[in-house]
């Protein structure tokens, strides 16, 4: 198998009429699925050429997926533009791209002709083209007999540290090596029904598109919404009877906080992921409450090796303020540790920056070679022929059981008073306090202050004074800041920019 194309036309051959994909209004079947992808790829494939991007400025939704394929039907990529991000920044991601067509629906159809029209960019609206076009099979086959699966697929963007956005660019081939093990280890089949909450350009929604077509399980797209209205997230769930759910830790935290489950409890969910940030236990343990039978798996990765790189089947109960393993690598996936020597780091409990190696690797930051140098880099450890690794600079070290513990970013260990401390430490322990639900601790430098920000209703002295009985001297915040909620980017992750400027840090 060389594209990810194989597992939409196998679904659509052997489940036919069986719903690919439903969001808030419309539904899709697997050859419906196919058919409008088709449409769309054999006019893109006059637009623009193979391994060039098109991208796409509306929300998720089975038009976007449709349009998604589409691009790939043509030997493209796609590239999901945020509806909600500021002009600027969606210009220098069109910079970067600089495609030909633009696609958008019609309900975004006159916000993208302000934003878009003078560009070089043509804007073609999803619905027109599957209106109006007639899928050309005998020009598709000739493109995909070309198409190798090292081409890319797509490429999400995420914050560059120099102001200027990454594009990570992901192939086919990263997808395919990903998706198979994933489904498999998790026993997602067609008789599943994927709760989408990601959006689009955010890597955590590949598990849910590409598990949902290489089983042929249904996958229910979440409106971005629902997340502001926990009774219509739940009302949801239950009511499209979702059973797998694969999503951002900020998300789970948004149930367990907003009493979501006092509502309603979606009690056909027995399979619950969770990536991007440390999950506090204390929310992991309300869902455990009320879906205790449910499979709980702790994800680790980051959008660089496409997805993930780690998992940790949780089998048996944490205390808040207990740190869950992010285990061990998925198959056909090398994951270690390296210290500031570029040494192997193999004793437990020693620190060292998280490194992968395997075909599920990045192609690397589209149009940025500098930035992938850096990043994508010969393995210090082989200099017997070549081998490609990513350094996620994060820190991670192993317990006695072989299974790895995150630390934290390499960016949040810092020196303080003397000592070195990892920002994580502090938040764990904020998190286990009675009364707080989200805690995170930024150090600001110039004036040697560590700052801690946290939700909930406990009060502030009451937070200070146990942290004085838990932690260390030189670990004890010099400022502790409750807020009524906690800022979020865009992918769901905590907000460390706002919270910077809200504590002063420059």
């Amino acid at each position: 198998m060389k594209n990810v194309l194989e597992w939409l036309e196998r679904s659509a051959l052997v489940r036919p009429e069986k719903i690919a994909f439903a969001d808030e209004a419309s539904e899709l079947t697997f050859s419906e699925l196919r058919e409008g992808a088709e449409k769309i790829g054999t006019v893109l494939a006059g637009k623009t050429k193979p391994r060039r991007p098109v991208s796409f400025y509306l929300e998720k939704s089975t038009i976007a997926i449709q349009g998604m394929f589409g691009a790939v039907y043509a030997g493209a990529f796609y590239s999901l533009l945020d509806t909600r991000q500021p002009e600027g920044r969606l210009g220098k991601i069109l910079e970067i791209l600089n495609p030909s067509v633009i696609l958008t629906d019609r309900a975004n159809e006159d916000k993208a002709g302000k934003l878009f029209g003078e560009g070089s960019a043509e804007i073609l609206v999803i619905e027109d083209l599957l209106a109006e076009a007639e899928a050309d099979e005998s020009l598709l086959k000739a493109i995909r007999e070309k198409a190798l699966d090292i081409d890319p697929l797509y490429v999400n963007f995420t914050s560059g540290s120099t102001g200027t956005p990454k594009g990570v660019a992901v192939s086919h081939r990263s997808v395919i090596d990903f998706i198979e093990p994933f489904t498999e280890l998790f026993g997602i089949t067609e008789q599943d029904v994927i709760g989408n909450q990601a959006p689009f350009d955010f890597d955590v929604s590949v598990k849910d598109i590409f598990s949902g077509l290489c089983t042929g399980a249904s996958v229910q797209i979440i409106p971005r919404t629902y997340f502001s209205f926990p009774t219509k997230l739940m009302d949801f769930l239950a009511d499209r009877q979702v059973t797998t759910l694969i999503w951002a830790v900020s998300a789970m935290c948004f149930v367990s906080i907003m009493n979501g489950f006092d509502y309603r409890v979606p009690e056909k969910v027995n399979k619950v992921m969770f990536s991007g940030e440390v999950m506090p236990v204390k929310q992991l343990n309300i869902w455990k409450q009320f879906l205790p039978d449910a499979v709980y798996v702790n994800l680790y990765g980051p959008t660089e090796i496409t997805c993930n790189c780690t998992y940790y089947v949780l089998d048996r109960e944490y205390a808040d303020g207990d740190s869950i393993p992010i285990g061990k690598a998925f198959p056909n996936e090398q994951v270690f540790l390296l210290d500031e020597n570029d040494e192997a780091v193999t004793e437990p409990g020693m620190p060292g920056e998280i490194c992968v190696s395997g075909t599920t690797l990045a192609l690397g930051y589209y149009k940025n070679p500098e930035r992938t140098a850096e990043a994508f880099m010969q393995n210090p450890l082989n200099d017997a022929y070549p081998e490609l690794i990513y350094r996620t600079g994060d820190l991670g070290r192993m317990d006695e059981n072989g299974n790895l513990i995150y630390i934290s970013r390499k960016d949040f260990q810092i020196k303080h008073m003397g000592h070195r401390i990892e920002l994580g430490e502090i938040e764990t322990t904020a998190q286990a306090l009675e009364g707080v639900s989200r805690a995170c601790c930024l150090y600001d430098r110039e004036k040697k202050r560590l700052l801690l920000f946290y939700t909930g209703e406990a009060e502030k002295k009451i937070v200070s004074r146990s942290l004085r009985k838990q932690l260390p001297p030189f670990m004890i915040p010099n400022a502790v800041t409750a807020l009524p909620e906690m800022p979020m980017t865009k992918n769901g992750k905590i907000d460390r920019a706002v919270l910077k400027e809200m504590g002063g840090i420059s």
